[in-house]
């Protein structure tokens, strides 16, 4: 199997050119079988497809109104993966091995892995990781016979190992290492539920592909080297889970707190006196012997018990290999790119029954706030007013408060948004309360992060004159200050030019100098990539000016956006757009737009009008379970992976040069435009292995 370390030999690819046209919907990786020979993956979970039935005939993938469904291999064939006819009447999962009675395989994170998705070969699983950097797969598992006595075909175990090192060093299970369930939303898979860890149960259902999400978070102070580990696949009988789930809640509390009581008396030995170490040891074994010969414990992991039958298991179970290369390049603390994306205080109110201003809702706004990060975007809260007037702020509390200095000088945050006026109105605080604001943050070394954000698509010659009188009010107080407008045209009311487009491009003219930050939608530059050259001609950057853009609605398939359906290279392809086209930032306008609802666990309901999954990134945690956590959908993780693919970009940039950069985009077959990008993972890989092999010390 090929490592990311022979990939130094080989780089070599085909022109894409003639693959483009988006009417050829491939399944995924279907492409692979048409790659050159030599080519190295640095995925090594791509499929063997030549023991496909009926290949050349599933290429074709007939599209869905709303729901592209490109990644998902409707109408594949079992062909020579076949489950074995001698299992026939009664099976006892604990005799037989798990790859009888299921089929277990890897698929890339742009994968949708449908429940019509079909097996593929088994392979080891070869991936390649900067530090701060998360890198994702697929683990799919379909039935091959029933095994359950109940409507389920059967239930499978699922263990994962750490990933460790040769010199010691581990990736742990439940820190680094995370297990998610992919969930179908309107029978797409996005939603991505979190399971018990390091082991899990999961049902399957007859005839119908489950897939485990697997994430793996690299810390930026990660020594670089080859990780290996391995995730345990075993087929159980119904009734059978791990001991942990055998115990009540107070057997389980009274085990955390011996543990606990363990670590709090080992802890605290640095200083101390070598008697007193050794009476803290003592203490401490004392205990764990204790909990291990406790009825808890003892019931299920005596000598002659299910230890063995673990054992036994893990020869029945499937196991994949997982090897993973961490490199020396660590991807920036601060994104380089800032993706400022929207958040509806409105929806958290409504749906969490907090009220504006309460305590509840403080904790609620800081609980979203601090979970996005962790995808590398900047998020800000919003209010929508009359004709688009809206009210954006990334800290709910006024800029004095300890809060909001801890929340803007996050280095993860790279943007922040400044409300024009007080989030909670108050006598006091409105008096003044901009001019005071502002006084506050320009003191501040995060203050160049700041912008105003105050109107959404102006559209008339009133509302472009209430964004002059806002803007004016901001600059009197702070010249410095940035304030974004987006657009997609100019005002109606008063054409600045005889056509649509033309008039488009007169708006930072009109504007000026009452807004620094031009964003423009990408449904106006269409699969015109040459048109971006005449819109940033107009922006004065020179003058502190930018040009950042927004996908809302629009554009549609088969141009790059995060509809629910649409491919995952689709979804990732965002972000290469912004970064081909040159754009200096991104913004989005809301990730948890949903239907209103006034019960946290109440079913997920998308805007009518809007294409699914428009203004969705994530989900209550309790519309799947009862944990309070927002549940991420896979077209925010493969947000975050775009922006991954900046940093990679970037960096290859800044050691030869943005032509250079361009070019490996067109040389891999990556992306070429907002029409032609690559529709299988492969051509990903070949650009990170490239960049990996050229910028590694």
């Amino acid at each position: 199997m090929v490592t990311p370390h022979d990939y130094t030999a080989i780089f070599s690819v085909r022109s894409r050119r003639d693959h483009h046209h988006r009417l050829q919907y491939y399944t995924p990786f279907t492409r692979l079988r048409r790659q050159p020979t030599g080519v190295t993956l640095i995925h090594t979970f791509i499929c063997n497809t030549k023991n496909m039935n009926n290949s050349e005939s599933q290429d074709m993938v007939p599209p869905v109104e709303g729901v592209a469904g490109g990644g998902t291999a409707y109408g594949w064939g079992d062909g020579s993966l076949q489950a074995p006819s001698q299992l026939r009447g009664t099976i006892d999962p604990t005799r037989v091995p798990s790859s009888e009675l299921v089929h277990v395989w890897c698929m890339p994170s742009t994968a949708n892995v449908g429940p019509q998705e079909m097996p593929r070969q088994l392979e080891p699983v070869s991936l390649l990781a900067a530090r701060n950097e998360r890198e994702s797969i697929q683990i799919a598992i379909r039935p091959k016979v029933s095994w359950s006595g109940s409507s389920n075909a059967g239930v499978v175990q699922i263990q994962c190992t750490d990933l460790c090192s040769t010199s010691g060093d581990r990736l742990v299970i439940g820190q680094s290492v995370t297990m998610r369930r992919v969930v179908p939303i309107l029978g797409v898979p996005d939603a991505l539920v979190p399971v018990d860890m390091p082991v899990s149960q999961i049902n399957l259902l007859p005839g119908e592909t489950a897939a485990i999400w697997v994430s793996i978070d690299v810390p930026s102070t990660q020594p670089p080297g080859q990780y290996d580990g391995e995730f345990i696949v075993t087929a159980t009988k119904a009734d059978a889970e791990c001991a942990a789930q055998f115990l009540g809640k107070s057997e389980k509390y009274q085990v955390y707190r011996e543990l606990r009581d363990c670590l709090d008396v080992i802890e605290p030995i640095d200083g101390k006196a070598v008697e007193e170490v050794v009476e803290r040891v003592k203490s401490a074994t004392t205990t764990l012997r204790r909990v291990l010969l406790s009825p808890s414990f003892s019931d299920f992991f005596s000598e002659n018990g299910p230890a063995d039958m673990m054992d036994e298991d893990a020869n029945l179970s499937v196991r994949l290999k997982l090897s993973l290369t961490i490199w020396d390049f660590v991807l920036p603390i601060t994104p380089s790119l800032p993706a400022v994306i929207g958040i509806s205080d409105t929806v958290i109110e409504d749906r969490f029954g907090v009220e504006h201003g309460s305590a509840e809702w403080y904790d609620a706004l800081e609980q979203h706030f601090k979970w996005l990060l962790q995808y590398k975007i900047s998020p800000y809260f919003c209010k929508w007013g009359n004709s688009m007037r809206v009210l954006t702020y990334t800290s709910p509390w006024p800029a004095d408060h300890p809060k909001s200095d801890e929340f803007f000088s996050d280095p993860r945050l790279a943007a922040y948004a400044v409300p024009y006026s007080p989030v909670v109105p108050s006598g006091d605080l409105a008096k003044d309360y901009l001019q005071k604001e502002v006084e506050i943050l320009r003191s501040k070394s995060h203050w160049k992060k700041a912008y105003f954000y105050l109107w959404d698509e102006p559209l008339n010659v009133q509302q472009y004159d209430a964004i002059r009188h806002q803007a004016s009010e901001i600059h009197a107080y702070a010249p410095d200050a940035r304030v974004l407008t987006t657009y997609y045209s100019g005002p109606s009311d008063a054409p600045l030019a005889p056509n649509n487009f033309d008039a488009f491009l007169k708006v930072p003219g009109f504007l000026r100098p009452h807004t620094q930050i031009y964003c423009t939608s990408e449904w106006v530059i269409g699969n015109r990539e040459d048109l971006v050259k005449d819109i940033i001609a107009e922006i004065k950057t020179d003058n502190d000016e930018e040009w950042w853009t927004y996908v809302c609605m629009g554009p549609s398939d088969p141009h790059p956006n995060w509809h629910l359906g649409m491919r995952g290279t689709q979804h990732r392809a965002v972000m290469w757009r912004v970064w081909k086209e040159g754009g200096t930032g991104f913004l989005y306008w809301g990730a948890n737009c949903y239907e209103k609802a006034t019960v946290a666990s109440a079913e997920i309901k998308f805007r009518r009008g809007l294409p699914p999954g428009d203004g969705v990134l994530y989900y209550p945690g309790e519309v799947f379970s009862s944990s309070h956590e927002p549940v991420a959908s896979l077209r925010l993780e493969r947000l975050l992976s775009g922006l991954q693919d900046i940093e990679y970009l970037k960096l290859f940039s800044s050691r030869y040069g943005r032509d250079e950069g361009l070019a490996i985009l067109e040389k891999t077959g990556m992306y070429l435009g907002p029409e032609r990008y690559t529709l299988d993972h492969t051509p990903i890989d070949m650009m990170r292995g490239e960049i990996f092999r050229t910028c590694r010390s």
